[in-house]
């Protein structure tokens, strides 16, 4: 069964029901589901389904050979065909057996993990160009679907092709992880029942990777999970971060340096920042490229802060797996590998200041990621810009700096800020925090020099417990129950 996904059933059911040939480019992550997406669909559907599905490093005869017992498979009744030697042999081969299928059914070509089929010298790029512009575009039988985690190669190759292959396109699918209604959802297709805050506590460190949900065991709990997963060395997600750079990108160490080096940064990092502290990494078109991989790939995101406008973009972790490790399980590694770790590291964590600390971190970044969702609640139909700001006094200028966690610039000449804070209890307001948060306001006033109506919203897990302070000060709440969709 598919969990979510309805925007993209709604694209493939479209291209299935097309009297037109249609061409597919399907990319995200690795581990999010692609495949799992296609296959689901598709075999539920009557057609005929080709499969083919690239090997990382895999040599052009191994994948030619399973090109041709796939084809023997889906247009032969299972018989042996002869494998040929070429690209350009093995689409004909395909064309002549699309031609002599006489059913009216749809026929769907899916080429899974296509950039590891299509390497410099395979030919495999010239032959699907001669093949589709030549015959299988003016089949309405056919719907090619090209898949891949390397989202990088999958934009520049296919979807924003130079070549034969220019504007051939008919339908994209950007996969994305779960939000937290898809996780709740999925979690309850495996029959694990937890509360609201407790699958708050999973996205902290998988975030909605369906691959990683599917590795829970329902007879433990979340911190049990999370410590079996994460730090024992047989655990799947123990080494998963080395693994994932590996298979997405060929300079897997570059990219490497700059997620850490972005990871540094909590509330963003410039560019010019960056270029500062990278050495595998050339500035100027290198740096663009390897960013923009990074951000295709769901690991970072680029943001431009009010009032920043000047030193361009800036960028964090998006990926909460990624901030996991490089915050707990990699520093946690010395200590397995010299065997003085008990087993029991994230369990004896849940009891440490730096846990609530992270706390924090891990719910801004969720937050930013169900700004949809905050929106709503908030009823901002007029907001033109979202964003964050941040101010750093001059070494000359007084008083301090201020930071504000998100922001909403309105069409009706109001701005809302936003003050996130994780609680797993209702939030108590007490005379200092109110006190900063009206600084934060007036200093953005002064800052901006802006003239609009401000509001201040309360973002926190389990709401807020009102008193004087929250009446005088907060203007909206924003709860975790708002991050899920009603009927769930």
């Amino acid at each position: 069964m598919i969990i979510g996904r309805i925007r993209e059933k709604v694209i493939l059911k479209r291209v299935l029901e097309s009297e037109t040939a249609e061409f597919v480019a399907v990319f995200g992550r690795r581990r999010i589901g692609k495949t799992f997406l296609i296959e689901g669909f598709f075999e539920q559907q009557d057609c005929a389904f080709f499969h083919m599905v690239g090997i990382q490093k895999g040599a052009l005869k191994t994948h030619l050979n399973e090109f041709f017992r796939e084809l023997g498979e889906v247009f032969y009744h299972g018989a042996k065909i002869e494998t040929s030697s070429t690209w350009m042999q093995a689409f004909e081969a395909l064309m002549n057996a699309i031609q002599h299928r006489s059913q009216p059914q749809p026929i769907v070509l899916f080429f899974d993990e296509f950039p590891w089929l299509a390497t410099k010298k395979s030919g495999l790029m010239e032959a699907l160009e001669y093949y589709w512009n030549r015959f299988l575009k003016n089949d309405k039988r056919v719907k090619l679907v090209i898949c891949g985690s390397s989202a990088s190669w999958i934009i520049k190759k296919i979807i924003n092709n130079l070549g034969g292959l220019h504007n051939r396109i008919t339908e994209q699918i950007n996969l994305q992880p779960f939000n937290l209604t898809e996780t709740k959802l999925f979690l309850d297709s495996l029959d694990i029942r937890l509360s609201k805050l407790q699958i708050l506590e999973l996205y902290f460190v998988i975030g909605g990777v369906p691959y990683y949900l599917n590795q829970l065991q329902k007879n433990l709990s979340v911190s049990e999970n999370i410590n079996n997963l994460c730090f024992r060395k047989q655990g799947r997600l123990y080494d998963e971060f080395k693994q994932l750079f590996a298979s997405l990108f060929d300079e897997a160490e570059s990219y490497e340096e700059l997620v850490r080096v972005i990871a540094c940064n909590r509330h963003g990092i410039s560019r010019e920042e960056i270029e500062k502290n990278v050495q595998h990494t050339q500035k100027g078109g290198t740096l663009t490229k390897r960013l923009q991989d990074l951000e295709m790939a769901g690991f970072i995101k680029k943001f431009l802060p009010i009032g920043h406008a000047r030193r361009g973009m800036f960028y964090r972790i998006l990926d909460e797996y990624t901030l996991f490790y490089l915050q707990w399980i990699e520093p946690e590694k010395n200590n397995m590998a010299l065997e003085i770790d008990d087993g029991q590291f994230w369990l004896n964590i849940l009891k440490m200041p730096q846990y609530q600390s992270w706390h924090g971190y891990a719910f801004e970044s969720v937050c930013y990621k169900h700004v949809s969702y905050i929106k709503k609640a908030l009823g901002l139909t007029m907001a033109t810009h979202i964003g964050a700001w941040r101010y750093t006094p001059k070494t000359h200028e007084d008083g301090s700096g201020a930071q504000i966690d998100l922001l909403f610039d309105r069409r009706d000449d109001a701005i809302t800020l936003c003050e996130i804070k994780y609680s797993e209890k209702p939030f108590v307001l007490d005379k200092a925090c109110a006190d900063n948060i009206k600084r934060l306001a007036n200093t953005f006033r002064t800052v901006t020099r802006s003239k609009k109506q401000i509001f201040m919203v309360l973002i926190t897990a389990s709401g807020l417990k009102a008193n004087a302070y929250s009446k005088e000060t907060i203007a909206a709440v924003v709860s975790l129950d708002d991050f899920f969709d009603d009927r769930n």
